[in-house]
């Protein structure tokens, strides 16, 4: 009866939380006929409770899922792969085995007899960092065998059980996007060579690795045997500022194994990755154009001079250069090996003013070693930059006639004296000086190296009123070293206009004849006849030379000085007069005319 009631009572299976419980009958008589009946039934039910109630051989096992994660997005099934830590002790909490203090937890596949059978069913439907009491009767333990010296027979066990691990032999590489650019031109394919951060945990969320704890990132080629197959497999269609989770079975990771004393065997690992670069060896630089000035009637060629700004950048945007910072442009020759391959190579077919991104390979720039804890090694380097202006060492001036009068009979040469009005600039439009900033326009001398050799050679043959544009380059302007408010090698933009022209004489000397002096000059000078010519009578010949257009006195001085000077030059005795025997000539071959030694 005992044995027909055990399997014939119904069980409720409670939550999880809670054990088998049994629901006796329990009716009342309608007479005392039947009183003992009763009485018998109920005396059976309790002696069937009893036995029920105790554990016994036909039990199964209780699960205690006393601590259950809030996110559980995989719970164990059978053909599983699971690795866990256990706690094993009796009902009366003597413990008889544990994986914690073995240091290793126990591994093995769900639900193919591997396991007892009590403790295969209890793993069921845990999830990862869940922790769960499973007691499991004899006969799905031990039995009446029971266990050496460790296992008593007919014992039940009790196992406190915390899940590591969990994977199947049919899994895949997981991948979950976390955040990604707005635009994503380029993805890493197989031989790209990739730069990335990452932390990599276990699946229980216990830390490994971390790039970001050594402040580097790990570098290699992707889809060479260069990673784990499942890393391999988890980079490929990654954008550079992308993050993404990469989830990796044991089997595509390091297998049985595992990896020193921080990856165990058969361990799933967890990776997030933040990729930070990405090339192919086989990349030539990327030319992107921004913006270029509508008139651009010279680009730059191999030996070429160019001064230009720019920001310097990784591939994810961080900047690690810039010369706007330093607020001083970047000077170098083009195609000479001055500056790294990919921008000798950027640098070439640019217009003044011009704007552009370029993207050189590290191959192309400071490969693999990088350079000075600035630029690490194999990094993608991004520069955009903006060109002031640039020049040929073989140069000459450029001019361009903006304004020329109609009658332009009289034009400047050498040893004139001028005046006239400029505005000097950068090649970018940045004024430097301008005659307006002063009262009075500046007056100087052609050729008496009185203004840098570019201006002056660009103030040469213009008549007054005319107005032109002159390009300097640096070495016929201020050179490498610059000026105050100039600089180093700038190129400088003149815009001139002549505002007066008094015709010069040649260095060293105070007067000229414009034709063939008197001949004899003497009779010439004196102008009384009396064979004696005193400094009134000297200044007065002179004055009279000039004004018929038939002498010049030096521009720009004092006239009296200048004839002052000159007749203390020929009065040898000093007695206030010249005298014949005092004249003397002095054939100029380099006039081809005769003209008297002082004047």
């Amino acid at each position: 009866i005992v044995l027909s009631l055990t399997r014939l009572l119904p069980t409720e299976k409670s939550s999880a939380k809670s054990s088998r419980s049994f629901t006796c009958l329990n009716k009342a008589p309608k007479n005392s006929l039947i009183m003992d009946s009763v009485f018998a039934l109920l005396f059976l039910c309790v002696t069937v409770t009893y036995v029920i109630c105790s554990p016994g051989p036909l039990e199964d096992v209780v699960i205690d899922r006393y601590d259950v994660p809030r996110v559980c997005p995989r719970e164990v099934q059978t053909g599983d792969f699971v690795r866990y830590h256990y706690n094993g002790t009796f009902t009366d909490g003597k413990k008889f085995d544990s994986s914690h203090e073995r240091g290793a937890p126990f591994s093995g596949q769900v639900g193919l007899g591997r396991l007892i059978t009590g403790l295969d069913r209890g793993v069921q439907g845990m999830c990862v960092n869940e922790r769960r009491k499973v007691t499991v009767p004899p006969h799905l333990a031990y039995g009446s065998v029971g266990a050496g010296d460790v296992i008593p027979p007919d014992t039940v066990l009790v196992f406190d059980v915390v899940l590591l691990d969990i994977w199947n032999s049919e899994d895949k590489v997981q991948t979950r996007t976390l955040s990604k650019p707005e635009t994503c031109k380029r993805f890493v394919e197989a031989t790209d060579f990739v730069r990335y951060h990452y932390n990599g945990t276990l699946l229980n969320g216990v830390p490994f690795d971390s790039s970001h704890s050594r402040n580097g990132t790990y570098d290699t080629y992707v889809g060479m045997g260069y990673l784990i197959k499942g890393m391999d497999e988890g980079l490929i269609g990654m954008c550079v500022g992308e993050t993404r989770t990469i989830i990796i079975p044991p089997f595509l990771a390091y297998e049985e194994k595992g990896y020193g004393t921080v990856i165990p065997s058969q361990a799933t690992l967890v990776f997030e990755v933040l990729l930070v670069d990405l090339f192919n060896p086989k990349d030539d630089i990327v030319v992107d154009v921004k913006e270029v000035p509508e008139t651009c009637t010279r680009k730059t060629v191999v030996g070429d001079y160019i001064r230009y700004h720019y920001n310097g950048t990784f591939q994810d945007g961080s900047i690690f250069d810039t010369s706007y910072q330093r607020n001083s442009t970047y000077n170098t020759y083009i195609g000479m090996g001055y500056v790294i391959a990919g921008m000798d190579k950027a640098l070439q077919g640019v217009c003044i003013g011009e704007k552009r991104r370029v993207v050189l390979p590290p191959h192309m720039a400071y490969g693999e070693k990088g350079t000075g804890g600035i630029i690490p090694g194999s990094a993608v380097l991004v520069f955009d930059i903006q060109v002031i202006d640039f020049h040929n060492p073989k140069d000459p001036i450029e001019v361009q006639v903006t304004h020329k009068p109609k009658e332009c009979n009289l034009t400047s040469e050498v040893d004139d004296l001028i005046q006239y009005r400029y505005n000097c600039s950068l090649m970018d439009g940045t004024l430097l000086y301008s005659s307006d900033h002063y009262e009075k326009a500046p007056i100087t001398t052609l050729g008496a190296n009185k203004v840098i050799e570019g201006l002056d050679e660009g103030l040469r043959g213009m008549c007054v009123g005319e107005r032109r544009v002159v390009i300097v380059p640096p070495h016929l302007g201020h050179g490498e070293n610059g000026a105050k408010g100039v600089p180093s090698s700038a190129v400088l933009h003149f815009e001139l206009e002549l505002l007066d022209l008094q015709k010069g004489v040649p260095d060293g000397y105070m007067f000229v004849w414009l034709g063939d002096s008197p001949e004899p000059l003497f009779p010439a000078m004196d102008l009384n006849k009396d064979l004696a010519v005193p400094l009134e009578e000297f200044t007065a010949f002179i004055h009279l030379q000039v004004a018929e257009g038939t002498g010049r006195l030096r521009p720009g001085m004092d006239a009296d000085g200048i004839i002052k000077d000159m007749f203390n030059n020929q009065d040898r005795n000093r007695d206030g007069k010249i005298v014949p025997e005092e004249l003397k000539l002095k054939v100029e071959e380099d006039f081809d005319k005769a003209r008297h030694e002082e004047l």
